[in-house]
Protein backbone atom coordinates (compact mmCIF):
# COMPACT_ATOMS: atom_id res chain seq x y z
CA UNK A 1 0.00 0.00 0.00
CA UNK A 2 2.82 2.29 0.22
CA UNK A 3 6.29 2.48 -0.97
CA UNK A 4 8.49 4.13 2.06
CA UNK A 5 8.28 5.63 5.09
CA UNK A 6 10.46 8.38 6.32
CA UNK A 7 11.32 10.02 9.93
CA UNK A 8 13.26 12.54 10.41
CA UNK A 9 15.83 12.26 12.76
CA UNK A 10 17.87 15.08 14.74
CA UNK A 11 21.20 12.62 15.41
CA UNK A 12 21.06 9.96 12.32
CA UNK A 13 23.56 7.74 14.30
CA UNK A 14 21.51 7.79 17.61
CA UNK A 15 18.67 7.03 15.74
CA UNK A 16 20.37 4.47 13.92
CA UNK A 17 21.28 2.63 16.76
CA UNK A 18 17.63 2.95 18.05
CA UNK A 19 16.00 1.55 14.78
CA UNK A 20 19.22 -1.38 14.35
CA UNK A 21 18.15 -2.75 17.63
CA UNK A 22 14.51 -2.34 17.26
CA UNK A 23 14.14 -3.43 13.50
CA UNK A 24 16.48 -6.19 14.15
CA UNK A 25 14.69 -8.20 16.44
CA UNK A 26 11.67 -8.43 13.59
CA UNK A 27 14.79 -9.51 11.34
CA UNK A 28 14.95 -6.68 9.17
CA UNK A 29 19.06 -6.18 8.38
CA UNK A 30 21.00 -3.18 8.36
CA UNK A 31 20.43 -0.31 6.70
CA UNK A 32 21.52 1.74 3.64
CA UNK A 33 23.11 4.60 3.71
CA UNK A 34 22.34 7.25 1.16
CA UNK A 35 24.13 11.12 1.98
CA UNK A 36 21.99 11.79 5.41
CA UNK A 37 19.90 8.48 5.29
CA UNK A 38 19.46 5.45 6.35
CA UNK A 39 16.85 2.60 4.15
CA UNK A 40 15.89 -0.20 6.19
CA UNK A 41 14.41 -2.84 3.55
CA UNK A 42 11.54 -5.38 4.33
CA UNK A 43 8.66 -6.84 2.52
CA UNK A 44 9.20 -5.00 -0.74
CA UNK A 45 8.65 -1.39 1.31
CA UNK A 46 11.36 0.70 2.62
CA UNK A 47 11.62 2.68 6.19
CA UNK A 48 14.00 5.47 6.43
CA UNK A 49 15.60 8.01 9.43
CA UNK A 50 16.83 10.83 7.71
CA UNK A 51 18.09 14.60 8.32
CA UNK A 52 15.57 16.63 7.38
CA UNK A 53 17.22 18.05 3.99
CA UNK A 54 15.24 21.94 4.51
CA UNK A 55 17.25 22.41 7.67
CA UNK A 56 14.50 22.45 10.03
CA UNK A 57 14.25 20.51 13.19
CA UNK A 58 13.17 17.17 12.86
CA UNK A 59 9.77 16.85 14.61
CA UNK A 60 6.91 14.06 15.46
CA UNK A 61 3.67 14.08 14.07
CA UNK A 62 0.78 14.34 17.27
CA UNK A 63 -1.31 11.29 16.37
CA UNK A 64 1.00 9.74 14.12
CA UNK A 65 1.93 5.81 14.16
CA UNK A 66 3.93 3.92 12.62
CA UNK A 67 3.49 0.08 12.81
CA UNK A 68 5.67 -2.28 12.28
CA UNK A 69 4.82 -6.45 11.84
CA UNK A 70 6.27 -9.12 14.34
CA UNK A 71 5.78 -12.39 13.57
CA UNK A 72 5.11 -13.61 17.36
CA UNK A 73 4.33 -12.21 20.50
CA UNK A 74 8.03 -12.70 22.17
CA UNK A 75 9.13 -10.60 19.12
CA UNK A 76 6.97 -8.04 20.32
CA UNK A 77 8.55 -8.35 23.26
CA UNK A 78 11.51 -7.97 22.20
CA UNK A 79 11.24 -4.97 19.92
CA UNK A 80 9.77 -3.37 22.99
CA UNK A 81 13.21 -4.16 24.98
CA UNK A 82 15.27 -3.58 22.41
CA UNK A 83 14.30 0.16 22.17
CA UNK A 84 13.86 0.56 25.99
CA UNK A 85 17.58 -0.23 26.24
CA UNK A 86 17.99 2.00 23.09
CA UNK A 87 17.09 5.81 23.89
CA UNK A 88 13.41 4.99 23.61
CA UNK A 89 10.67 5.10 25.66
CA UNK A 90 7.67 3.40 26.42
CA UNK A 91 3.91 4.73 26.25
CA UNK A 92 0.42 3.71 26.26
CA UNK A 93 -0.20 0.22 28.11
CA UNK A 94 2.34 -2.66 28.77
CA UNK A 95 2.92 -4.97 25.46
CA UNK A 96 -0.28 -6.87 25.45
CA UNK A 97 -3.37 -7.79 23.76
CA UNK A 98 -5.34 -5.30 22.30
CA UNK A 99 -9.19 -5.99 21.49
CA UNK A 100 -11.03 -4.01 18.49
CA UNK A 101 -12.79 -3.73 15.67
CA UNK A 102 -10.08 -5.66 13.43
CA UNK A 103 -9.87 -8.50 16.25
CA UNK A 104 -6.95 -9.23 19.14
CA UNK A 105 -3.66 -7.98 18.10
CA UNK A 106 -0.46 -8.00 20.67
CA UNK A 107 0.56 -4.37 20.66
CA UNK A 108 3.64 -2.65 22.24
CA UNK A 109 4.51 1.11 21.97
CA UNK A 110 7.40 3.28 21.91
CA UNK A 111 8.74 6.22 20.97
CA UNK A 112 11.84 6.75 19.55
CA UNK A 113 14.73 9.26 20.36
CA UNK A 114 13.31 12.01 18.57
CA UNK A 115 9.80 11.15 19.75
CA UNK A 116 8.31 9.62 16.95
CA UNK A 117 5.10 6.68 18.35
CA UNK A 118 6.08 3.67 16.27
CA UNK A 119 4.72 0.15 17.38
CA UNK A 120 5.58 -3.91 16.72
CA UNK A 121 1.97 -5.27 16.23
CA UNK A 122 1.47 -9.41 15.80
CA UNK A 123 -2.17 -10.32 14.81
CA UNK A 124 -3.38 -13.05 17.00
CA UNK A 125 -5.12 -15.95 15.31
Amino acid sequence: MFSHVMLGASDLERSRQFYDAVLGTLGIGEPRRDADRYFYRGGGMSFAISVPIDGESATHANGGTIGFAADSPEAVHAFHEAGLANGGTTLEDPPGVRSGAFGDLYLAYLRDPDGNKICALHRVK
